[in-house]
């Protein structure tokens, strides 16, 4: 794999690549929860159930883009954002399939979705995680993001990391 890059772009959330990154990531997050608090990985039915009734749509333009990653060429990562209020963005579906991590990909992300936040008029954005998505909080502190009082009711958020964005810089 010497010599492969990433590259980073705007996707629609409904694409074949999205939603195969999409069916990844949820199935991933779903059954680390389960194993962690049932013993046992998620239900196939309420897997479908739920990577259906979460489809992305909220990460559409004009208040939203889903940012896939791809290493090699091939869909390997995704990063989403959506706008909360006229100062501030979400950040969601942070994401690299597990073959490919540790290869740069999950910065890259982050830094194309802090873009795409600018984008839509954000001046800070947010996130939540998991406690147990160890990976993800020492990313986000890797990052600059510190964690911060709670900015929704997610029944599975229990950390939530907040980071002002610098204005784009000029290019002369």
């Amino acid at each position: 794999m010497a010599g492969m890059t990433w590259t980073i772009a705007p996707e629609p959330y409904d694409s074949p690549a999205a939603v195969a990154l999409w069916r990844a990531y949820y199935t991933e997050v779903s059954d680390r929860w389960y194993l962690l608090h049932e013993g046992r990985r998620t239900d196939p039915e309420e897997l479908e159930r739920e990577i259906a009734a979460h489809s992305g749509a909220d990460l559409a333009p004009p208040r939203g883009q889903l940012l896939v990653g791809r290493y090699g060429g091939t869909p390997a990562g995704s990063a989403g954002v959506r706008s909360l209020d006229p100062g501030t963005a979400e950040l969601t579906r942070v994401f690299v399939l597990p073959e490919l991590r540790g290869r740069g990909g999950a910065p890259l992300l982050v830094a194309a979705a802090e873009e795409a936040a600018r984008a839509l008029g954000a001046r800070r954005i947010v996130l939540d995680t998991r406690g147990d998505l160890v990976e993800a909080r020492a990313l986000y502190a890797r990052l600059g993001y510190t964690e911060t009082a709670p900015h929704n009711t997610d029944r599975y958020a229990e950390h939530w990391f907040r980071k002002e964005l610098l204005p784009a810089r000029a290019v002369n």
